[in-house]
């Protein structure tokens, strides 16, 4: 069960990076000089890449869990 822990925590791992790539984007998106309509459209479409990658870091979390039980 052992590789299921390294698995679990490199998928843990990535789920995390794309959670900062996510709060870098919205960083950026707050520095551009956009209107309402725009701002709300890109930080929309954000949310739902910030959903998928804390699914992700979730999945991760539970593999290493997982395999922690059963080791």
């Amino acid at each position: 069960m052992g590789a299921l822990i390294w698995v679990g925590a490199v998928v843990s791992l990535v789920g995390v990076g794309a959670l900062v790539y996510c709060i870098v984007l919205a960083m950026r998106a707050r520095k551009e000089d956009l209107d309402e309509t725009q701002m709300m459209q890109r930080l929309q479409r954000l949310a739902a890449y910030n959903m998928g990658a804390l699914a992700v870091a979730s999945m991760g979390l539970m593999m290493v869990v997982i395999g922690i039980l059963l080791g």
